[in-house]
């Protein structure tokens, strides 16, 4: 029997329906961010400006961030050893979980390797020690989470997307004393949409229910003090679980939930997917520990990144280019089928150095393939003037209905 034929066979599925994905080899530049520079097909050095990196506050490229990842790397080592019960808990990690608990003003916090690591193994724990508990979870919830509600195979309830009205029906059909947890993000990470998150903590305390909540596209970003759209809202201390990232806002690596210490200890003493990975690096720690407090402390640089989204919708408008209208920072432009969103990608690379990666099946259902523009604060406005012209081309070259500025509630 030839195996190979098995992965063959699923691959060619992928390439025919255009949902194949191809990676392109950037060579990041802490300089010029978020230009940067690869290589074409024919060998040939060329740069681009990333328009799909989730650095949102640029603290991956943060002088002071980097000094610190250097300063713990030459002290600490580049690696930790072992889990965090074989000798991979430093002081960094723990100077790390307690300046994520005060950020979001919890008990306690609990690091993983990534937050996709830690929504699977918090919620599948959840569901493991808690007899018959039941998920309700919104249609809308990240992988990470469909993937630890699935590890539980406890009962999954889903209800609309941020329909509050759906979701109290769905609680009062059900028995007053089963357990459950109500799980949804902040910002969805495709559409951009915000949770109604104070009539969802509203719903759980009348209801007796769990909350946990995926802040991953919004710590650093919302809130005086960037906790997320929970700090935004003064709900922090009502949302029993928050999960978050490292990675984006804060410009590092890593995930972690926050909550009662209870719950942590409980997540920490349980969670397989903690238990047996290796811990982050003292170094990634340390710097971890240094953008969270540049961020805390500087409310300009989130009142500067949103003017600066303003002002590229206004000029995506002016130019005539689509893009689903939202709250947040993510700026949707739908396109509707997977071979096209690649072809107008692979067209704005090559011809106007604009680098916006197509997104598509399983990332979304199949019929909502888009191009998703992540904005940072080095984009300058030249930049985004060139984005909307080379969008606008490209756009009305490849699709026949002129694309004309619209918003989507």
């Amino acid at each position: 029997m030839n195996y190979n034929t098995f992965f063959d066979r699923h691959i060619q599925t992928l390439k025919d329906s255009g949902h194949y994905r191809y990676f392109l080899e950037v060579s990041k530049s802490a300089q010029h961010f978020p230009k940067f520079y690869f290589q074409d097909a024919e060998g040939v050095k060329r740069s681009a400006i990333n328009w799909c990196s989730n650095d949102y506050l640029a603290q991956s490229v943060h002088e002071e961030v980097i000094s610190k990842l250097s300063f713990a790397a030459n002290r600490a080592g580049v690696g930790s050893g072992g889990t965090r019960n074989i000798s991979g808990t430093t002081t960094y990690h723990k100077e790390l979980e307690d300046t994520l608990a005060k950020l979001h003003h919890k008990e306690g916090a609990l690091l993983f390797s990534g937050a996709y690591l830690a929504n699977l193994t918090t919620l599948a724990t959840l569901g493991k020690l808690i007899p018959n508990l039941i998920f309700i979870s919104d249609e809308r919830n990240h992988a990470s989470m469909v993937e630890g509600m699935k590890a539980s195979k406890n009962q999954k309830i889903i209800f609309r997307h941020n329909d509050v009205t759906h979701l109290e029906e769905i609680l009062n059909s059900m028995p007053a004393d089963k357990p459950k947890v109500i799980v949804f993000e902040s910002v969805y990470s495709i559409k951009g949409t915000i949770a109604p998150v104070k009539e969802i903590v509203s719903l759980a305390k009348r209801f007796n229910c769990l909350t946990y909540i995926d802040e991953v596209h919004a710590v650093g970003l919302y809130g005086e003090d960037g906790g997320g759209i929970t700090s935004l809202n003064d709900v922090q201390s009502e949302i029993d679980i928050i999960n978050g990232t490292l990675a984006k806002g804060f410009g590092v690596i890593g995930g972690y939930i926050a909550a009662n210490q209870n719950i942590i200890d409980a997540i920490r003493s349980f969670g397989s997917g903690f238990i047996f990975t290796t811990s982050l690096p003292p170094a990634m720690c340390a710097a971890a520990i240094k953008s969270i407090q540049l961020v805390q402390g500087n409310p300009e640089l989130r009142n500067h990144y949103h003017q600066q989204i303003k002002l590229l919708r206004q000029i995506l408008s002016l130019n005539e280019v689509s893009f689903l209208h939202n709250e947040s920072h993510i700026t949707n432009i739908p396109i509707g089928d997977p071979s096209l969103c690649r072809k107008i990608a692979n067209k704005l690379l090559h011809e106007f150095g604009i680098y916006i990666q197509p997104v598509f099946y399983p990332t979304v259902p199949q019929g909502e393939e888009c191009l998703r523009i992540t904005l940072t604060t080095r984009h300058t406005q030249h930049q985004m003037e060139m984005l909307a012209q080379g969008l606008r081309t490209v756009l009305e070259e490849l699709i026949p209905i002129k694309h004309k500025a619209i918003t989507h509630g």
